[in-house]
C-alpha cells in the first residue's frame, strides 16, 4: 500500500471509469496517497461519448488531473459479436475528452491504452518499441486501434502545446470486483466462474475455448492501480509504458491452476472451433520500474485466491 504524497493535495482528480473494476481501485489508491477532492462521473449522470456531456461533467470536475480508465471491454466473444461499439465507444469517449481537457486547461492527463493495441506477432516480450510493427490481433483489433489513437493524440497535443498527457499500456488484469459474466468476461474470472458453477452443478466437464496454447501475461489489479497513480505523479513522458508483472503462463497451464484452486476435479473440453486470440502476450515491464519505481508486488497464486475468494463471496451460485 502506498504512502501519502505531496502531489495530490489540493489537487482535484477526476477518475472516469471510476465506479468499474481498475477504476475503483484507482479512486482508493488516490485516496490512499492524501488525493480528498476525487470526482467520479457516472455513467447515469454522463454519456461520455456526448461531447455535451464531457463537456458538462468537466464544468462540474474543475479538475487538476484526469485519469481516464472508463472503457468498453470484454473478452474475446464480445469483441467478435461488437466490433463496430468497441471502436466507437472507446474513440469516442476518449478524443473529445482529452481534447476538452486541453482546452480547460487540465495539468495532468492520464490516458489507459491496452495490450490488445500491440501487433498480432509482436516479438515477446513486447517493448513499447514494437508497438506500431503490425496490425493486432483480428478479434479485438477495433478496440486495441481505438484505445491506441489516445497514444497519437497524447503525442500530438504534447507536441504541439505542451500539454501533459501520458499514455499506459496493462496488460490483462484480473482480482476482485471483476466482470464474471460468461458473456463479456475475461479469462480469469470466466474460469472461475464456470470451475465453482461446475462444482455447485455437480458437472465433471467444462468447455473451454481453443486449444489452450496461447499464453497470457496477468497483473492483479491493485497493483495496476498503484502503477497507474505513480505513474501520475512522476511520469511525463511522450513514450507509451507497459504496465505489467512480466510473468508469462499459457491458458492451459492457467486453467490448471485455477482448477486446483478451486477444487474442481473433472475435465476441460477444448473447443477448438473457438478463437485462441493472440498467440502470445508478455510485456517488457523496465520502463516502468526506471521511470516511475512500479514493479508488481503480488504473487500470481495469491492474487487468484484473492480473486476466488471474493467470487464465492459474490456469486449467485457458489460452492462455500
Amino acid at each position: 500500500m502506498m504512502s501519502e504524497n505531496a502531489f495530490w493535495r489540493e489537487k482535484r482528480v477526476t477518475v472516469t471509469g471510476g465506479g468499474g473494476f481498475l477504476g475503483s481501485f484507482i479512486v482508493e489508491q488516490l485516496q490512499a496517497r492524501g488525493a480528498n477532492d476525487v470526482f467520479v462521473p457516472r455513467r447515469r449522470d454522463y454519456d461520455l461519448v456526448q461531447p455535451g456531456d464531457v463537456s458538462r461533467m468537466l464544468d462540474k470536475a474543475k479538475a487538476d488531473v484526469i485519469i481516464h480508465a472508463a472503457a468498453l471491454a470484454g473478452g474475446i466473444g464480445v469483441n467478435r459479436a461488437r466490433p463496430a461499439d468497441f471502436f466507437y465507444t472507446n474513440l469516442m469517449m476518449g478524443v473529445p475528452l482529452m481534447h476538452q481537457a486541453w482546452e480547460r486547461g487540465v495539468k495532468k492527463f492520464v490516458a489507459l491504452g491496452t495490450i490488445c493495441s500491440y501487433p498480432k506477432f509482436a516479438p515477446t516480450p513486447f517493448r513499447e518499441e514494437n508497438l506500431w510493427d503490425g496490425y493486432p490481433e483480428e478479434t479485438n483489433a477495433p478496440y486495441g486501434l481505438a484505445k491506441k489513437m489516445l497514444l497519437v493524440q497524447a503525442q500530438a497535443y504534447r507536441q504541439q502545446y505542451g500539454f501533459d498527457a501520458i499514455f499506459l499500456l496493462p496488460v490483462n488484469l484480473y482480482g476482485p470486483r471483476d466482470n464474471f459474466d460468461l458473456e463479456t468476461s475475461h479469462v480469469i474470472p470466466a474460469l472461475i466462474h464456470k470451475f465453482i458453477d461446475a462444482q455447485a452443478r455437480k458437472e465433471n466437464q467444462v468447455e473451454l475455448w481453443g486449444d489452450g496454447s496461447p499464453t497470457r501475461e496477468f497483473l492483479y489489479v491493485e497493483d495496476a492501480a498503484e502503477g497507474v497513480v505513480l505513474a501520475a505523479e512522476g511520469y511525463d513522458g511522450a513514450e507509451p509504458v507497459n504496465l505489467g508483472s512480466g510473468i508469462e503462463i499459457s491458458i492451459k497451464d492457467l486453467a490448471g491452476m485455477i482448477a486446483r484452486l478451486t477444487g474442481y476435479e473433472g475435465e476441460f473440453v477444448w473447443n477448438t472451433d473457438k478463437p485462441n486470440g493472440q498467440p502470445r502476450r508478455l510485456l517488457d515491464v523496465s520502463r516502468a520500474e526506471e521511470s516511475f519505481g512500479f514493479r508488481a508486488g503480488t504473487d500470481f497464486e495469491e492474487g487468484l485466491r484473492k480473486t476466488i475468494a471474493w467470487y464465492r463471496e459474490h456469486a449467485k451460485v457458489a460452492v462455500k
